[in-house]
């Protein structure tokens, strides 16, 4: 076996280089100039909440207003929304959904689904139905429930699934593999109420990729945005066993290829060694859960210091709006909004230069701009706790 190369820095490794590799590449340092390039490049955008996906993507576009995430979205649908890393609601690139329904299909078979209490016949005829239900439409919930009830059964609609202190229908149990399987994502909100749309009505050319073209797509894509990463880095992004995710990086040699770093063996896109061009930003305020600072390892690197316990949620990332001086966490945020006014306050955890506090006075006013509101900054502790 050949050595594994040093990365240009072993020992006491400094990763300032990949950190400015990282913020580059997130649009961090440089505005992107769309949101499907945005989202694309950081894997992603994580959009539990809505909002703070707008916030994601609209500060990588030089401060666009959310109202430009949107119309990407909804109207012109060059991004889906739909299931992604983790299993949890991303946007993701309508024109690689293909590639990554394969990927993520993968994963969640790697991963396992014990204890879901649908037979594979049952999943099968969920796949057709709410293929044929979402063809042209777009139904809340509780409308598909009825649809599929009508179709394949009562068993369907069976509340079984506990969510939330209630119950979600049975087949529910399915709405991960209906996503990976291209038949089912987000369609545009009724007010309060989620609806859901077929994937071919929302991406007409969709193709579902082999699982190894959407694997070699999410492995290399996370390492460009990512890397160097080791093979538990991928692992916890993904939610994939740890076992998997080493026969997977090695199933890609050429493609991908180990390097040392610190005498740990890390993992980058095949002579990926083009350096940072633009300097990291010395400020940036990222909101819950950022792909940034989700994805970023290792987690003491990024995360030095008091901010690994402030900024963190018992090691899980994201949790908390995070302060970052240069690409590495400094504190925590919070915003409040009343009207069209956003106060934002901000806790460091580190002494700040007059320098460092005019350029999170900026990056509030950026906040403001994103989201079409009036922002005011206030220095002080954020009493909220994680997921606020």
């Amino acid at each position: 076996m050949s050595p594994v190369p040093d990365a240009p820095a072993t020992g006491s490794p400094d990763w300032s280089e990949a950190i400015a590799r990282r913020c580059e590449r997130h649009f961090l340092s440089r505005p992107g100039t769309g949101v499907a390039q945005v989202v694309g490049a950081m894997c992603g955008a994580h959009a539990q909440i809505a909002g703070a996906a707008e916030v994601s993507v609209g500060l990588r576009l030089g401060g666009a207003s959310r109202e430009r995430v949107r119309e990407a979205l909804w109207e012109r649908r060059e991004v889906v929304r739909t299931y992604g890393p983790r299993g949890t609601v991303h946007l993701l690139p309508s024109r690689d959904l293909g590639l990554w329904c394969a990927a993520l299909g993968a994963v969640e078979r790697a991963r396992g689904g014990g204890g879901v209490p649908l037979e594979p016949g049952q999943v099968e005829e969920l796949v057709a139905a709410v293929g044929e239900v979402l063809e042209e439409d777009e139904l809340t919930v509780d409308e598909l429930t009825l649809a599929l009830e009508a179709r394949v059964g009562a068993w369907a609609g069976e509340r079984v699934m506990p969510a939330f202190g209630g119950w979600w229908p049975r087949w529910r149990w399915a709405t991960q593999e209906l996503a990976t399987r291209g038949v089912l994502c987000f369609g545009r909100p009724r007010g309060r109420a989620v609806t859901f749309t077929g994937v071919r009505r929302w991406v007409p050319d969709f193709v579902l990729a082999s699982e190894r073209e959407g694997l070699a797509h999410l492995v290399t894509g996370y390492l460009r945005a990512y890397g160097p990463a080791g093979s538990a880095h991928l692992a916890r992004w993904a939610a994939a066993p740890c076992g998997w995710t080493d026969r997977l990086l090695e199933s890609l040699a050429g493609v991908v290829e180990p390097v040392s770093v610190g005498g740990e063996r890390f993992w980058r896109v095949a002579g990926d060694v083009e350096p940072a061009v633009e300097p990291v930003p010395e400020v940036m305020l990222l909101p819950y859960f950022d792909p940034y600072t989700v994805g970023s390892h290792p987690r003491e690197v990024v995360f030095p210091g008091r901010a690994h316990e402030r900024a963190l949620a018992r090691g899980q990332a994201g949790n908390y709006p995070v302060l970052f001086l240069e690409g590495r966490a400094a504190g925590v945020w919070h915003q409040r909004r009343s009207g069209n006014r956003l106060e934002v306050r901000v806790e460091p955890v580190v002494g700040l230069s007059a320098a460092q506090r005019e350029g999170v006075a900026a990056r509030v006013e950026e906040l403001g701009r994103v989201q079409q509101a009036r922002a005011r900054l206030v220095f002080g502790a954020v009493t909220v706790g994680p997921h606020a």
